[in-house]
């Protein structure tokens, strides 16, 4: 039995003990044309996003209320960015739909391009990117930013597929790790780096497409295998998703955000008025959820902590 408690929608009582039903979901601030892509800096105590269509990354500082905070434009043009991440040394990630590469943001704030070609042909639009603790770059490449020139540029897919790469900053080298998925979008490492979650979207081009996660093995030279389907998304369609120091999935959804446990088992539904597209843990202790769906960032604590670096 479905239990409902203001935002959240319970669907195994283990749920009441992760997220706090004492603690409202705050909308943060709004006024984006399709927010993506949050990343925390613990170190500085604030969030940067992406506001796709508007080409700009913001920043956003929270006030010691915990209900607000203030919003600036970190940078514009932006690029077109949308999933962001840090690298082991706690340097910005990030993936450019405009210019169709993974790019990191150094401490003096140049640019370096990392990766914008496979085998000489263009990458389509990188979409979500992690980093694994040997510091090797992960990141999906499906065709948004291609698509039209609301999120990029239109233009050609030129390798002829959408794939997962990982990319070795130590050698340069770049390679396909998974090529037969449809639009793979928002991707994960478990805790312990023994699996990859990676979403596929591919319903956005076909009505009888995935709206699911996979889940694969990852092997110590990092070599996948399976695949099988983790989950699949009941309402709309899984984006970016996180992983909490327990392994559970708290993945972006058409509702809100949607809580799995290690085995594939729903546990509970954060409920938004607006989709989904992406979250983070942030904040000091890595226990505060921040969503970025549609217009709006919101905010809710919760019982867990966020498995991400740094």
């Amino acid at each position: 039995m479905v239990e409902r408690i203001a935002e959240y929608e319970i669907h195994d009582w283990r749920f009441k003990r992760l997220a706090s039903m004492n603690a409202r979901v705050v909308e943060l601030w709004k006024g984006a044309a399709w927010a993506e892509g949050p990343v925390y800096f613990r170190d500085g105590d604030f969030l940067l996003f992406s506001d796709i269509p508007n080409d700009r990354i913001l920043r956003f500082v929270p006030d010691l209320t915990g209900l607000g905070g203030t919003v600036s434009v970190f940078r514009q043009p932006a690029g077109y960015t949308n999933g962001h991440t840090r690298d082991r040394e706690g340097r910005l990630v990030s993936c450019s739909h405009g210019h169709r590469r993974i790019e990191r943001t150094e401490y003096d704030g140049t640019i370096t391009v990392l990766a914008d070609r496979w085998q000489g042909k263009r990458l389509n639009s990188p979409n979500d990117v992690v980093v694994k603790s040997d510091g090797t770059i992960w990141f999906t490449d499906p065709a948004y930013g291609i698509d039209s020139d609301l999120e990029g540029f239109r233009a050609p897919m030129e390798y002829g597929g959408c794939w997962v790469f990982r990319f070795d900053p130590r050698d340069g080298r770049l390679a396909p790790v998974i090529q037969e998925m449809k639009r793979p979008n928002g991707l994960a490492f478990s805790p312990d780096e023994r699996f990859l979650y990676v979403a596929d979207t591919g319903v956005s081009h076909d009505p009888e497409g995935p709206r699911h996660i996979r889940r694969f093995a990852v092997d110590e030279a990092g070599r996948l295998s399976g695949g099988e389907v983790f989950v699949t998304c009941d309402v709309g369609v899984f984006d970016g998703f996180r992983v909490d120091t327990e392994g559970r999935i708290w993945t972006s959804a058409g509702d809100g955000v949607h809580c799995y446990d290690p085995s594939g088992a729903l546990l509970g539904k954060i409920l938004l008025p607006q989709r989904a597209a992406n979250l983070c843990f942030g904040g000091k202790k890595r226990n505060r959820l921040f969503i970025c769906a549609t217009t709006a960032l919101y905010a809710v604590w919760t019982h867990v902590n966020g498995a991400q670096v740094p």
